[in-house]
């Protein structure tokens, strides 16, 4: 395909006729701000903190809906730009209650960093807070309207990446916000829980319930790994903080399988982890009760036991049971092991009851 050829703060780049000047600004190595913009979503240019100065028009252009055009002439980092996204920061920060310091996603808030680049410390608006209360209906997922810049990002990702539709936004003017069905808490909806919309929140109006208060994000030790629920494989990062983990979170660009989604056990369901009841050392039932042995006295009375039953009872006495949590090739040696060694094709596995 023919590319373009544009000026970008006087540099000329080549890029795609099908690109736009966001991107092709990123890819010549210039920082465009963004809020409502994520690679995983489609364009709306509702925040109008990318705007750039296009020469030849009056208006300034949000430049992650405006494609490119040979020949164009773009200015990212102009006077008139940079005034008009401190005004529109100044306009988001004043409609909502941006409270830093108790806000859980202080420190990785994007409305947070752009105040910070463009040296706000004084609004020039009266604060008004919609008053919101904060909707604490579901064990997972928090939500305080009163830190959302509606930037469509949680509707979007809800919408067109998990496709459930739950959410949108809702009303008209200043009582805009983001809606379930009728209005109603989460814990009503018919919201699964997955968490996607948390994934793409820029600001603390979506966040983690469980983790509220135990840590900022940057006292936790990422860690990425593979998700323990199912074969699929799903990447993660586990948040550690002083030997526990306190919440996982994921990312788009960890790439497949998943491109950072996950699913409502994948994102939540942790807390087996450091949960008390968990089994770290195996366990032998000797006159009614359990005491605790090691691998090998453990894998020796399983053998034991197997042999005996396979030589008095015959191989098809003996029932295999593998599981959805490990990993491919691990079920595919189970399944070996009761075929070849036991001699027995009496072998199932849990995601199917």
């Amino acid at each position: 395909m023919k590319q373009v050829t544009l000026t970008i703060n006087g540099k000329s780049v080549k890029t795609s006729p099908r690109s736009t000047i966001l991107i092709a600004a990123r890819s010549a190595g210039f920082r465009i701000p963004t809020l409502c913009y994520h690679p995983r979503l489609a364009s709306v240019g509702s925040c109008r903190v990318c705007v750039v100065e296009i020469q030849g028009r009056g208006n300034l252009a949000a430049s992650c809906v405006t494609p490119v055009a040979d020949g164009m002439v773009v200015r990212t980092d102009s006077e008139r730009v940079v005034a008009a996204r401190r005004l529109v920061v100044e306009l988001l920060l004043a409609g909502g209650e941006h409270n830093c310091s108790l806000c859980a996603a202080s420190g990785d808030c994007e409305l947070q960093n752009l105040a910070y680049e463009l040296g706000i410390e004084k609004l020039d608006f009266p604060v008004e807070a919609p008053g919101y209360p904060r909707d604490t209906s579901n064990a997972m997922i928090e939500r305080d309207l009163n830190k959302c810049v509606l930037c469509g990002r949680c509707v979007r990702a809800c919408n067109e990446v998990q496709v459930n539709e739950v959410i949108d936004i809702g009303y008209r003017g200043a009582r805009a916000k983001i809606v379930t069905a009728f209005d109603r808490n989460y814990g009503d909806s018919d919201c699964v829980f997955c968490g996607e919309c948390v994934s793409v929140c820029p600001t603390g109006a979506l966040r983690e319930k469980a983790a509220r208060f135990k840590g900022r994000p940057w006292e936790f030790q990422k860690t990425r790994t593979t998700c323990v629920y199912c074969g699929t494989g799903c990447q993660l990062d586990v948040n550690v903080r002083d030997g526990r983990v306190v919440k996982v979170t994921s990312d788009f660009r960890h790439g497949p399988p998943n491109y950072g989604s996950l699913c409502a056990k994948g994102r939540f369901a942790y807390d087996f982890i450091h949960h008390p009841d968990r089994l770290t050392t195996p366990l032998i039932k000797e006159d009614d009760e359990f005491r605790e042995a090691t691998w090998d006295e453990a894998m020796d009375l399983v053998v034991l036991g197997l042999s005996a039953i396979r030589n008095q009872e015959g191989p098809d006495a003996i029932g295999v049971l593998a599981s959805a949590r490990c990993t491919n090739e691990e079920n595919y040696l189970l399944q070996k092991f009761t075929r070849a060694c036991l001699g027995t094709n009496n072998i199932d596995h849990c995601a199917r009851l």
